[in-house]
């Protein structure tokens, strides 16, 4: 009996894919390199020099021109700050952006999300002609893998806010977010099922039940492995967490939004599909209140009508797909998103025309320059959310049985589970003193079935419907807090 069968050969495959394609082809260096891109250059200090009349004079040594690398400044001298500087232009390549700091993590996060979804996807086609009965579905690690890189890059960003002596105020933003997050959360996770279907009660009821049947056959007493409350609290802490680490890519996000409205004022197009863009997650989270969602949806017959609109599997095929599609087109807009990031440096350099005073040409540079270091920073901030919850989306759908198609079916979603006291679970008797090799697969197999048996259909609906519901819902509070900030406080 085949404990991994073809995913093991798909895994092998594209692992090779990775090793022989992988240092050629990237899908994260094309989208920074190759979709028109085009960054500002700081003028040099003797176009400065030139457009403010200022002659040039042998520079006199003096000991205080060191910088904090140790390295001395060629020239330092002051420029009006209402300077008519017009920037030149240059298109970002692949030689601009291999040294910015993030850009190896940022090219090792798309490219492997790439990997993993046609890995996904080839498993999701043999799924569907040959169903996996006693196999392991690989690609949910692979799909575990991607999630683990993105967290762990969003947090490696949220850490360095701890680590600058500068960076007081993102510090304390972060920390108030956090705590804001954690008590939303808790107040979520009391709100009755009835109006908000997370999940969570089933998952809860099912674990428990399944567990403690489990360590019985194993001869341990117990009721269940932890209540309900310690396990609530815990997870509050991981949305307090997320919510915390998607503070400023939301914010960065809506920054970015605010200038692509400006700049397509006149298009109106193209501001109605940037907003809808912006509020697609709105309409994700909404999906899963019960009474402005399901109920409408598949419970209400309109006139005209013999029945309701969809039925209960369809419409959990319509938020997967829904949540598949807006994650999609936010990708699509990267280089929009990225481009308006990037005017950056002509915007600071109009705004500082309607200055007054001086302002030093070293720090004029460093002004322009610092818009495109951060380019790779930026980048990850955009790109992380929109995988996590992408790829908790695909964990979802397969881990909670549901279909691609289910949307073009007429029949409930039904839900079959062997009764809990007639599932078979080993017990010590069943242990084979043989160090044979189909012996040790035999016993790979049966704690796989165990496993499957304990964390059952409902647990996984449960636990990944919460964390992309919980997705949704932070990174549209991030981006609608940031989209306020810029409303009230920036001018138009």
């Amino acid at each position: 009996m085949a404990v991994l069968g073809a995913q093991l050969v798909i895994t092998l495959v594209m692992i090779s894919v990775i090793q022989k394609l992988g240092p050629h082809f990237s899908l994260g260096k094309w989208l920074l390199c190759s979709t028109g891109l085009i960054r500002y250059l700081y003028p040099t200090d003797s176009e400065l020099k030139q457009l403010a009349n200022i002659k040039k004079e042998k520079p006199k040594p003096r000991k205080n021109r060191l910088q904090s690398n140790g390295k001395l400044y060629s020239d330092t001298f002051h420029i009006p700050r209402n300077l008519d500087v017009q920037l030149e232009t240059a298109k970002v390549t692949h030689l601009d952006v291999i040294h910015l700091r993030y850009f190896t993590e940022y090219q090792w996060l798309v490219d492997f999300a790439l990997y993993t979804l046609i890995v996904y996807s080839i498993t999701e086609v043999y799924q569907h002609w040959y169903p996996l009965k006693n196999e392991i579905n690989l690609s949910m690690l692979w799909c575990g893998l991607v999630i683990i890189f993105s967290f762990k890059l969003l947090m490696s960003l949220t850490v360095q806010y701890f680590k600058g002596e500068e960076s007081v105020g993102e510090r304390s933003t972060c920390i108030v977010m956090g705590f804001t997050y954690l008590l939303i959360s808790m107040i979520i996770l009391i709100v009755d099922e009835k109006n908000l279907e997370l999940g969570l009660e089933n998952a809860y009821t099912s674990f428990n039940e399944t567990a403690s049947a489990f360590l019985n056959s194993q001869g341990l007493s117990s009721t269940g492995p932890a209540s309900k409350i310690v396990l609530k609290f815990f997870l509050a802490l991981w949305c307090g967490i997320l919510g915390a680490i998607l503070t400023f890519p939301g914010l960065r996000v809506a920054k970015m939004h605010w200038d692509l409205l400006r700049y397509f004022r006149e298009s109106k197009t193209i501001q109605i599909l940037l907003n809808l863009s912006f509020a697609m997650p709105f309409l994700l989270v909404i999906l899963w209140i019960k009474p402005v969602a399901r109920d409408y949806l598949t419970l209400r017959v309109f006139s005209g009508r013999e029945k309701p609109l969809l039925t209960d599997e369809a419409f959990d095929t319509l938020r997967i797909v829904a949540i598949t599609m807006t994650m999609c087109l936010k990708i699509i807009l990267m280089p929009w998103y990225l481009q308006a990031y990037l005017d950056m440096a002509y915007h600071r350099t109009e705004e500082q025309k309607k200055e007054a005073g001086r302002i030093t040409n070293i720090d004029f540079q460093k002004k322009i320059s610092a818009v495109f270091y951060y380019l790779c920073v930026v980048t990850v901030q955009y790109i992380s959310p929109i995988v996590m919850v992408l790829f908790f989306t695909f964990m979802y759908k397969t881990l909670g049985e549901y279909k691609w198609l289910g949307i073009l079916d007429d029949g409930e979603c039904s839900l079959t589970e062997a009764p809990l006291d007639k599932i078979g679970y080993p017990s010590d008797s069943t242990s084979s003193s043989s160090d044979s090799v189909p012996d040790t697969a035999s016993e790979v197999h049966l704690a796989i079935e165990n496993l499957k048996s304990v964390f059952t259909v409902d647990v996984f609906r449960g636990l990944f419907g919460f964390s992309t519901w919980w997705c949704c819902f932070v990174y549209f509070a991030s981006t609608s807090i940031g989209l306020v900030y810029q409303t009230y406080f920036s001018g138009i």
